[in-house]
């Protein structure tokens, strides 16, 4: 998945991960009013408003000074696209590569229905290739091992409707302005991580 790519591209090349689920998360756990809100639809498999999210972005690239970014799970639609382009200028940093996993939708249900986290720490687990040592325990800081509610296979199936209607549109964005680069995300992480290293040289 694309969560543990970009740990990878922080680990081995130093990035600044951005990850919208991330900042949303953070939110809805110390109870903020953009949590509540930005709850409210993932809890239904839904994109958080494009305003909501792209002023979160806008917070998260104010506070990187010079280091190397990616951004995880945005934009999402085509005006997240626009003001991207438009922040992205203001601090310097035009988008170099928008990178796209293809994963088959079968696969992608497996992956996420399985998906397990930590509400602690926020450490990822899978149930059934790489669950905690002690069932709902964390390894790494004891905390409860959940499974988030947008990841039921419902939520998943609605999102991926979305996805259709929302996210296709970006790609074809980016691919008028040469940027947008496939990646065939089945296999092991570093089968996946080699593809994407080829492509970022």
């Amino acid at each position: 998945g694309k969560g543990t790519q970009a740990s990878l591209l922080v680990e081995r090349k130093g990035f600044a991960h951005i990850s919208t689920g991330d900042l949303f998360r953070n939110a809805i756990k110390n109870n903020t009013a953009l949590g509540i809100e930005a709850k409210s639809y993932m809890d239904k498999g839904e994109l958080v408003p494009d305003s909501v999210t792209i002023r979160m972005v806008e917070e998260a690239l104010a506070k990187l000074g010079d280091r190397p970014f990616m951004l995880d799970g945005f934009p999402r639609t085509v005006p997240q696209a626009e003001a991207l382009e438009r922040l992205t200028s203001e601090v310097g940093k035009p988008i170099s590569k928008v990178i796209s996993f293809a994963v088959d939708e079968l696969v992608l249900l497996e992956r996420l229905c399985g998906r397990r986290i930590c509400k602690s720490c926020g450490a990822v687990y899978h149930s059934v290739y790489s669950s905690p040592k002690a069932e709902g325990v964390c390894d790494s800081c004891g905390g409860e091992v959940v499974q988030r509610s947008d990841d039921t296979e419902e939520a998943i199936k609605k999102r991926l409707e979305v996805y259709e209607e929302s996210t296709s549109p970006v790609k074809s964005f980016y691919e008028e302005k040469s940027l947008l680069e496939d990646v065939d995300g089945v296999g092991s992480s570093e089968d996946v991580y080699t593809r994407l290293d080829k492509i970022l040289k």
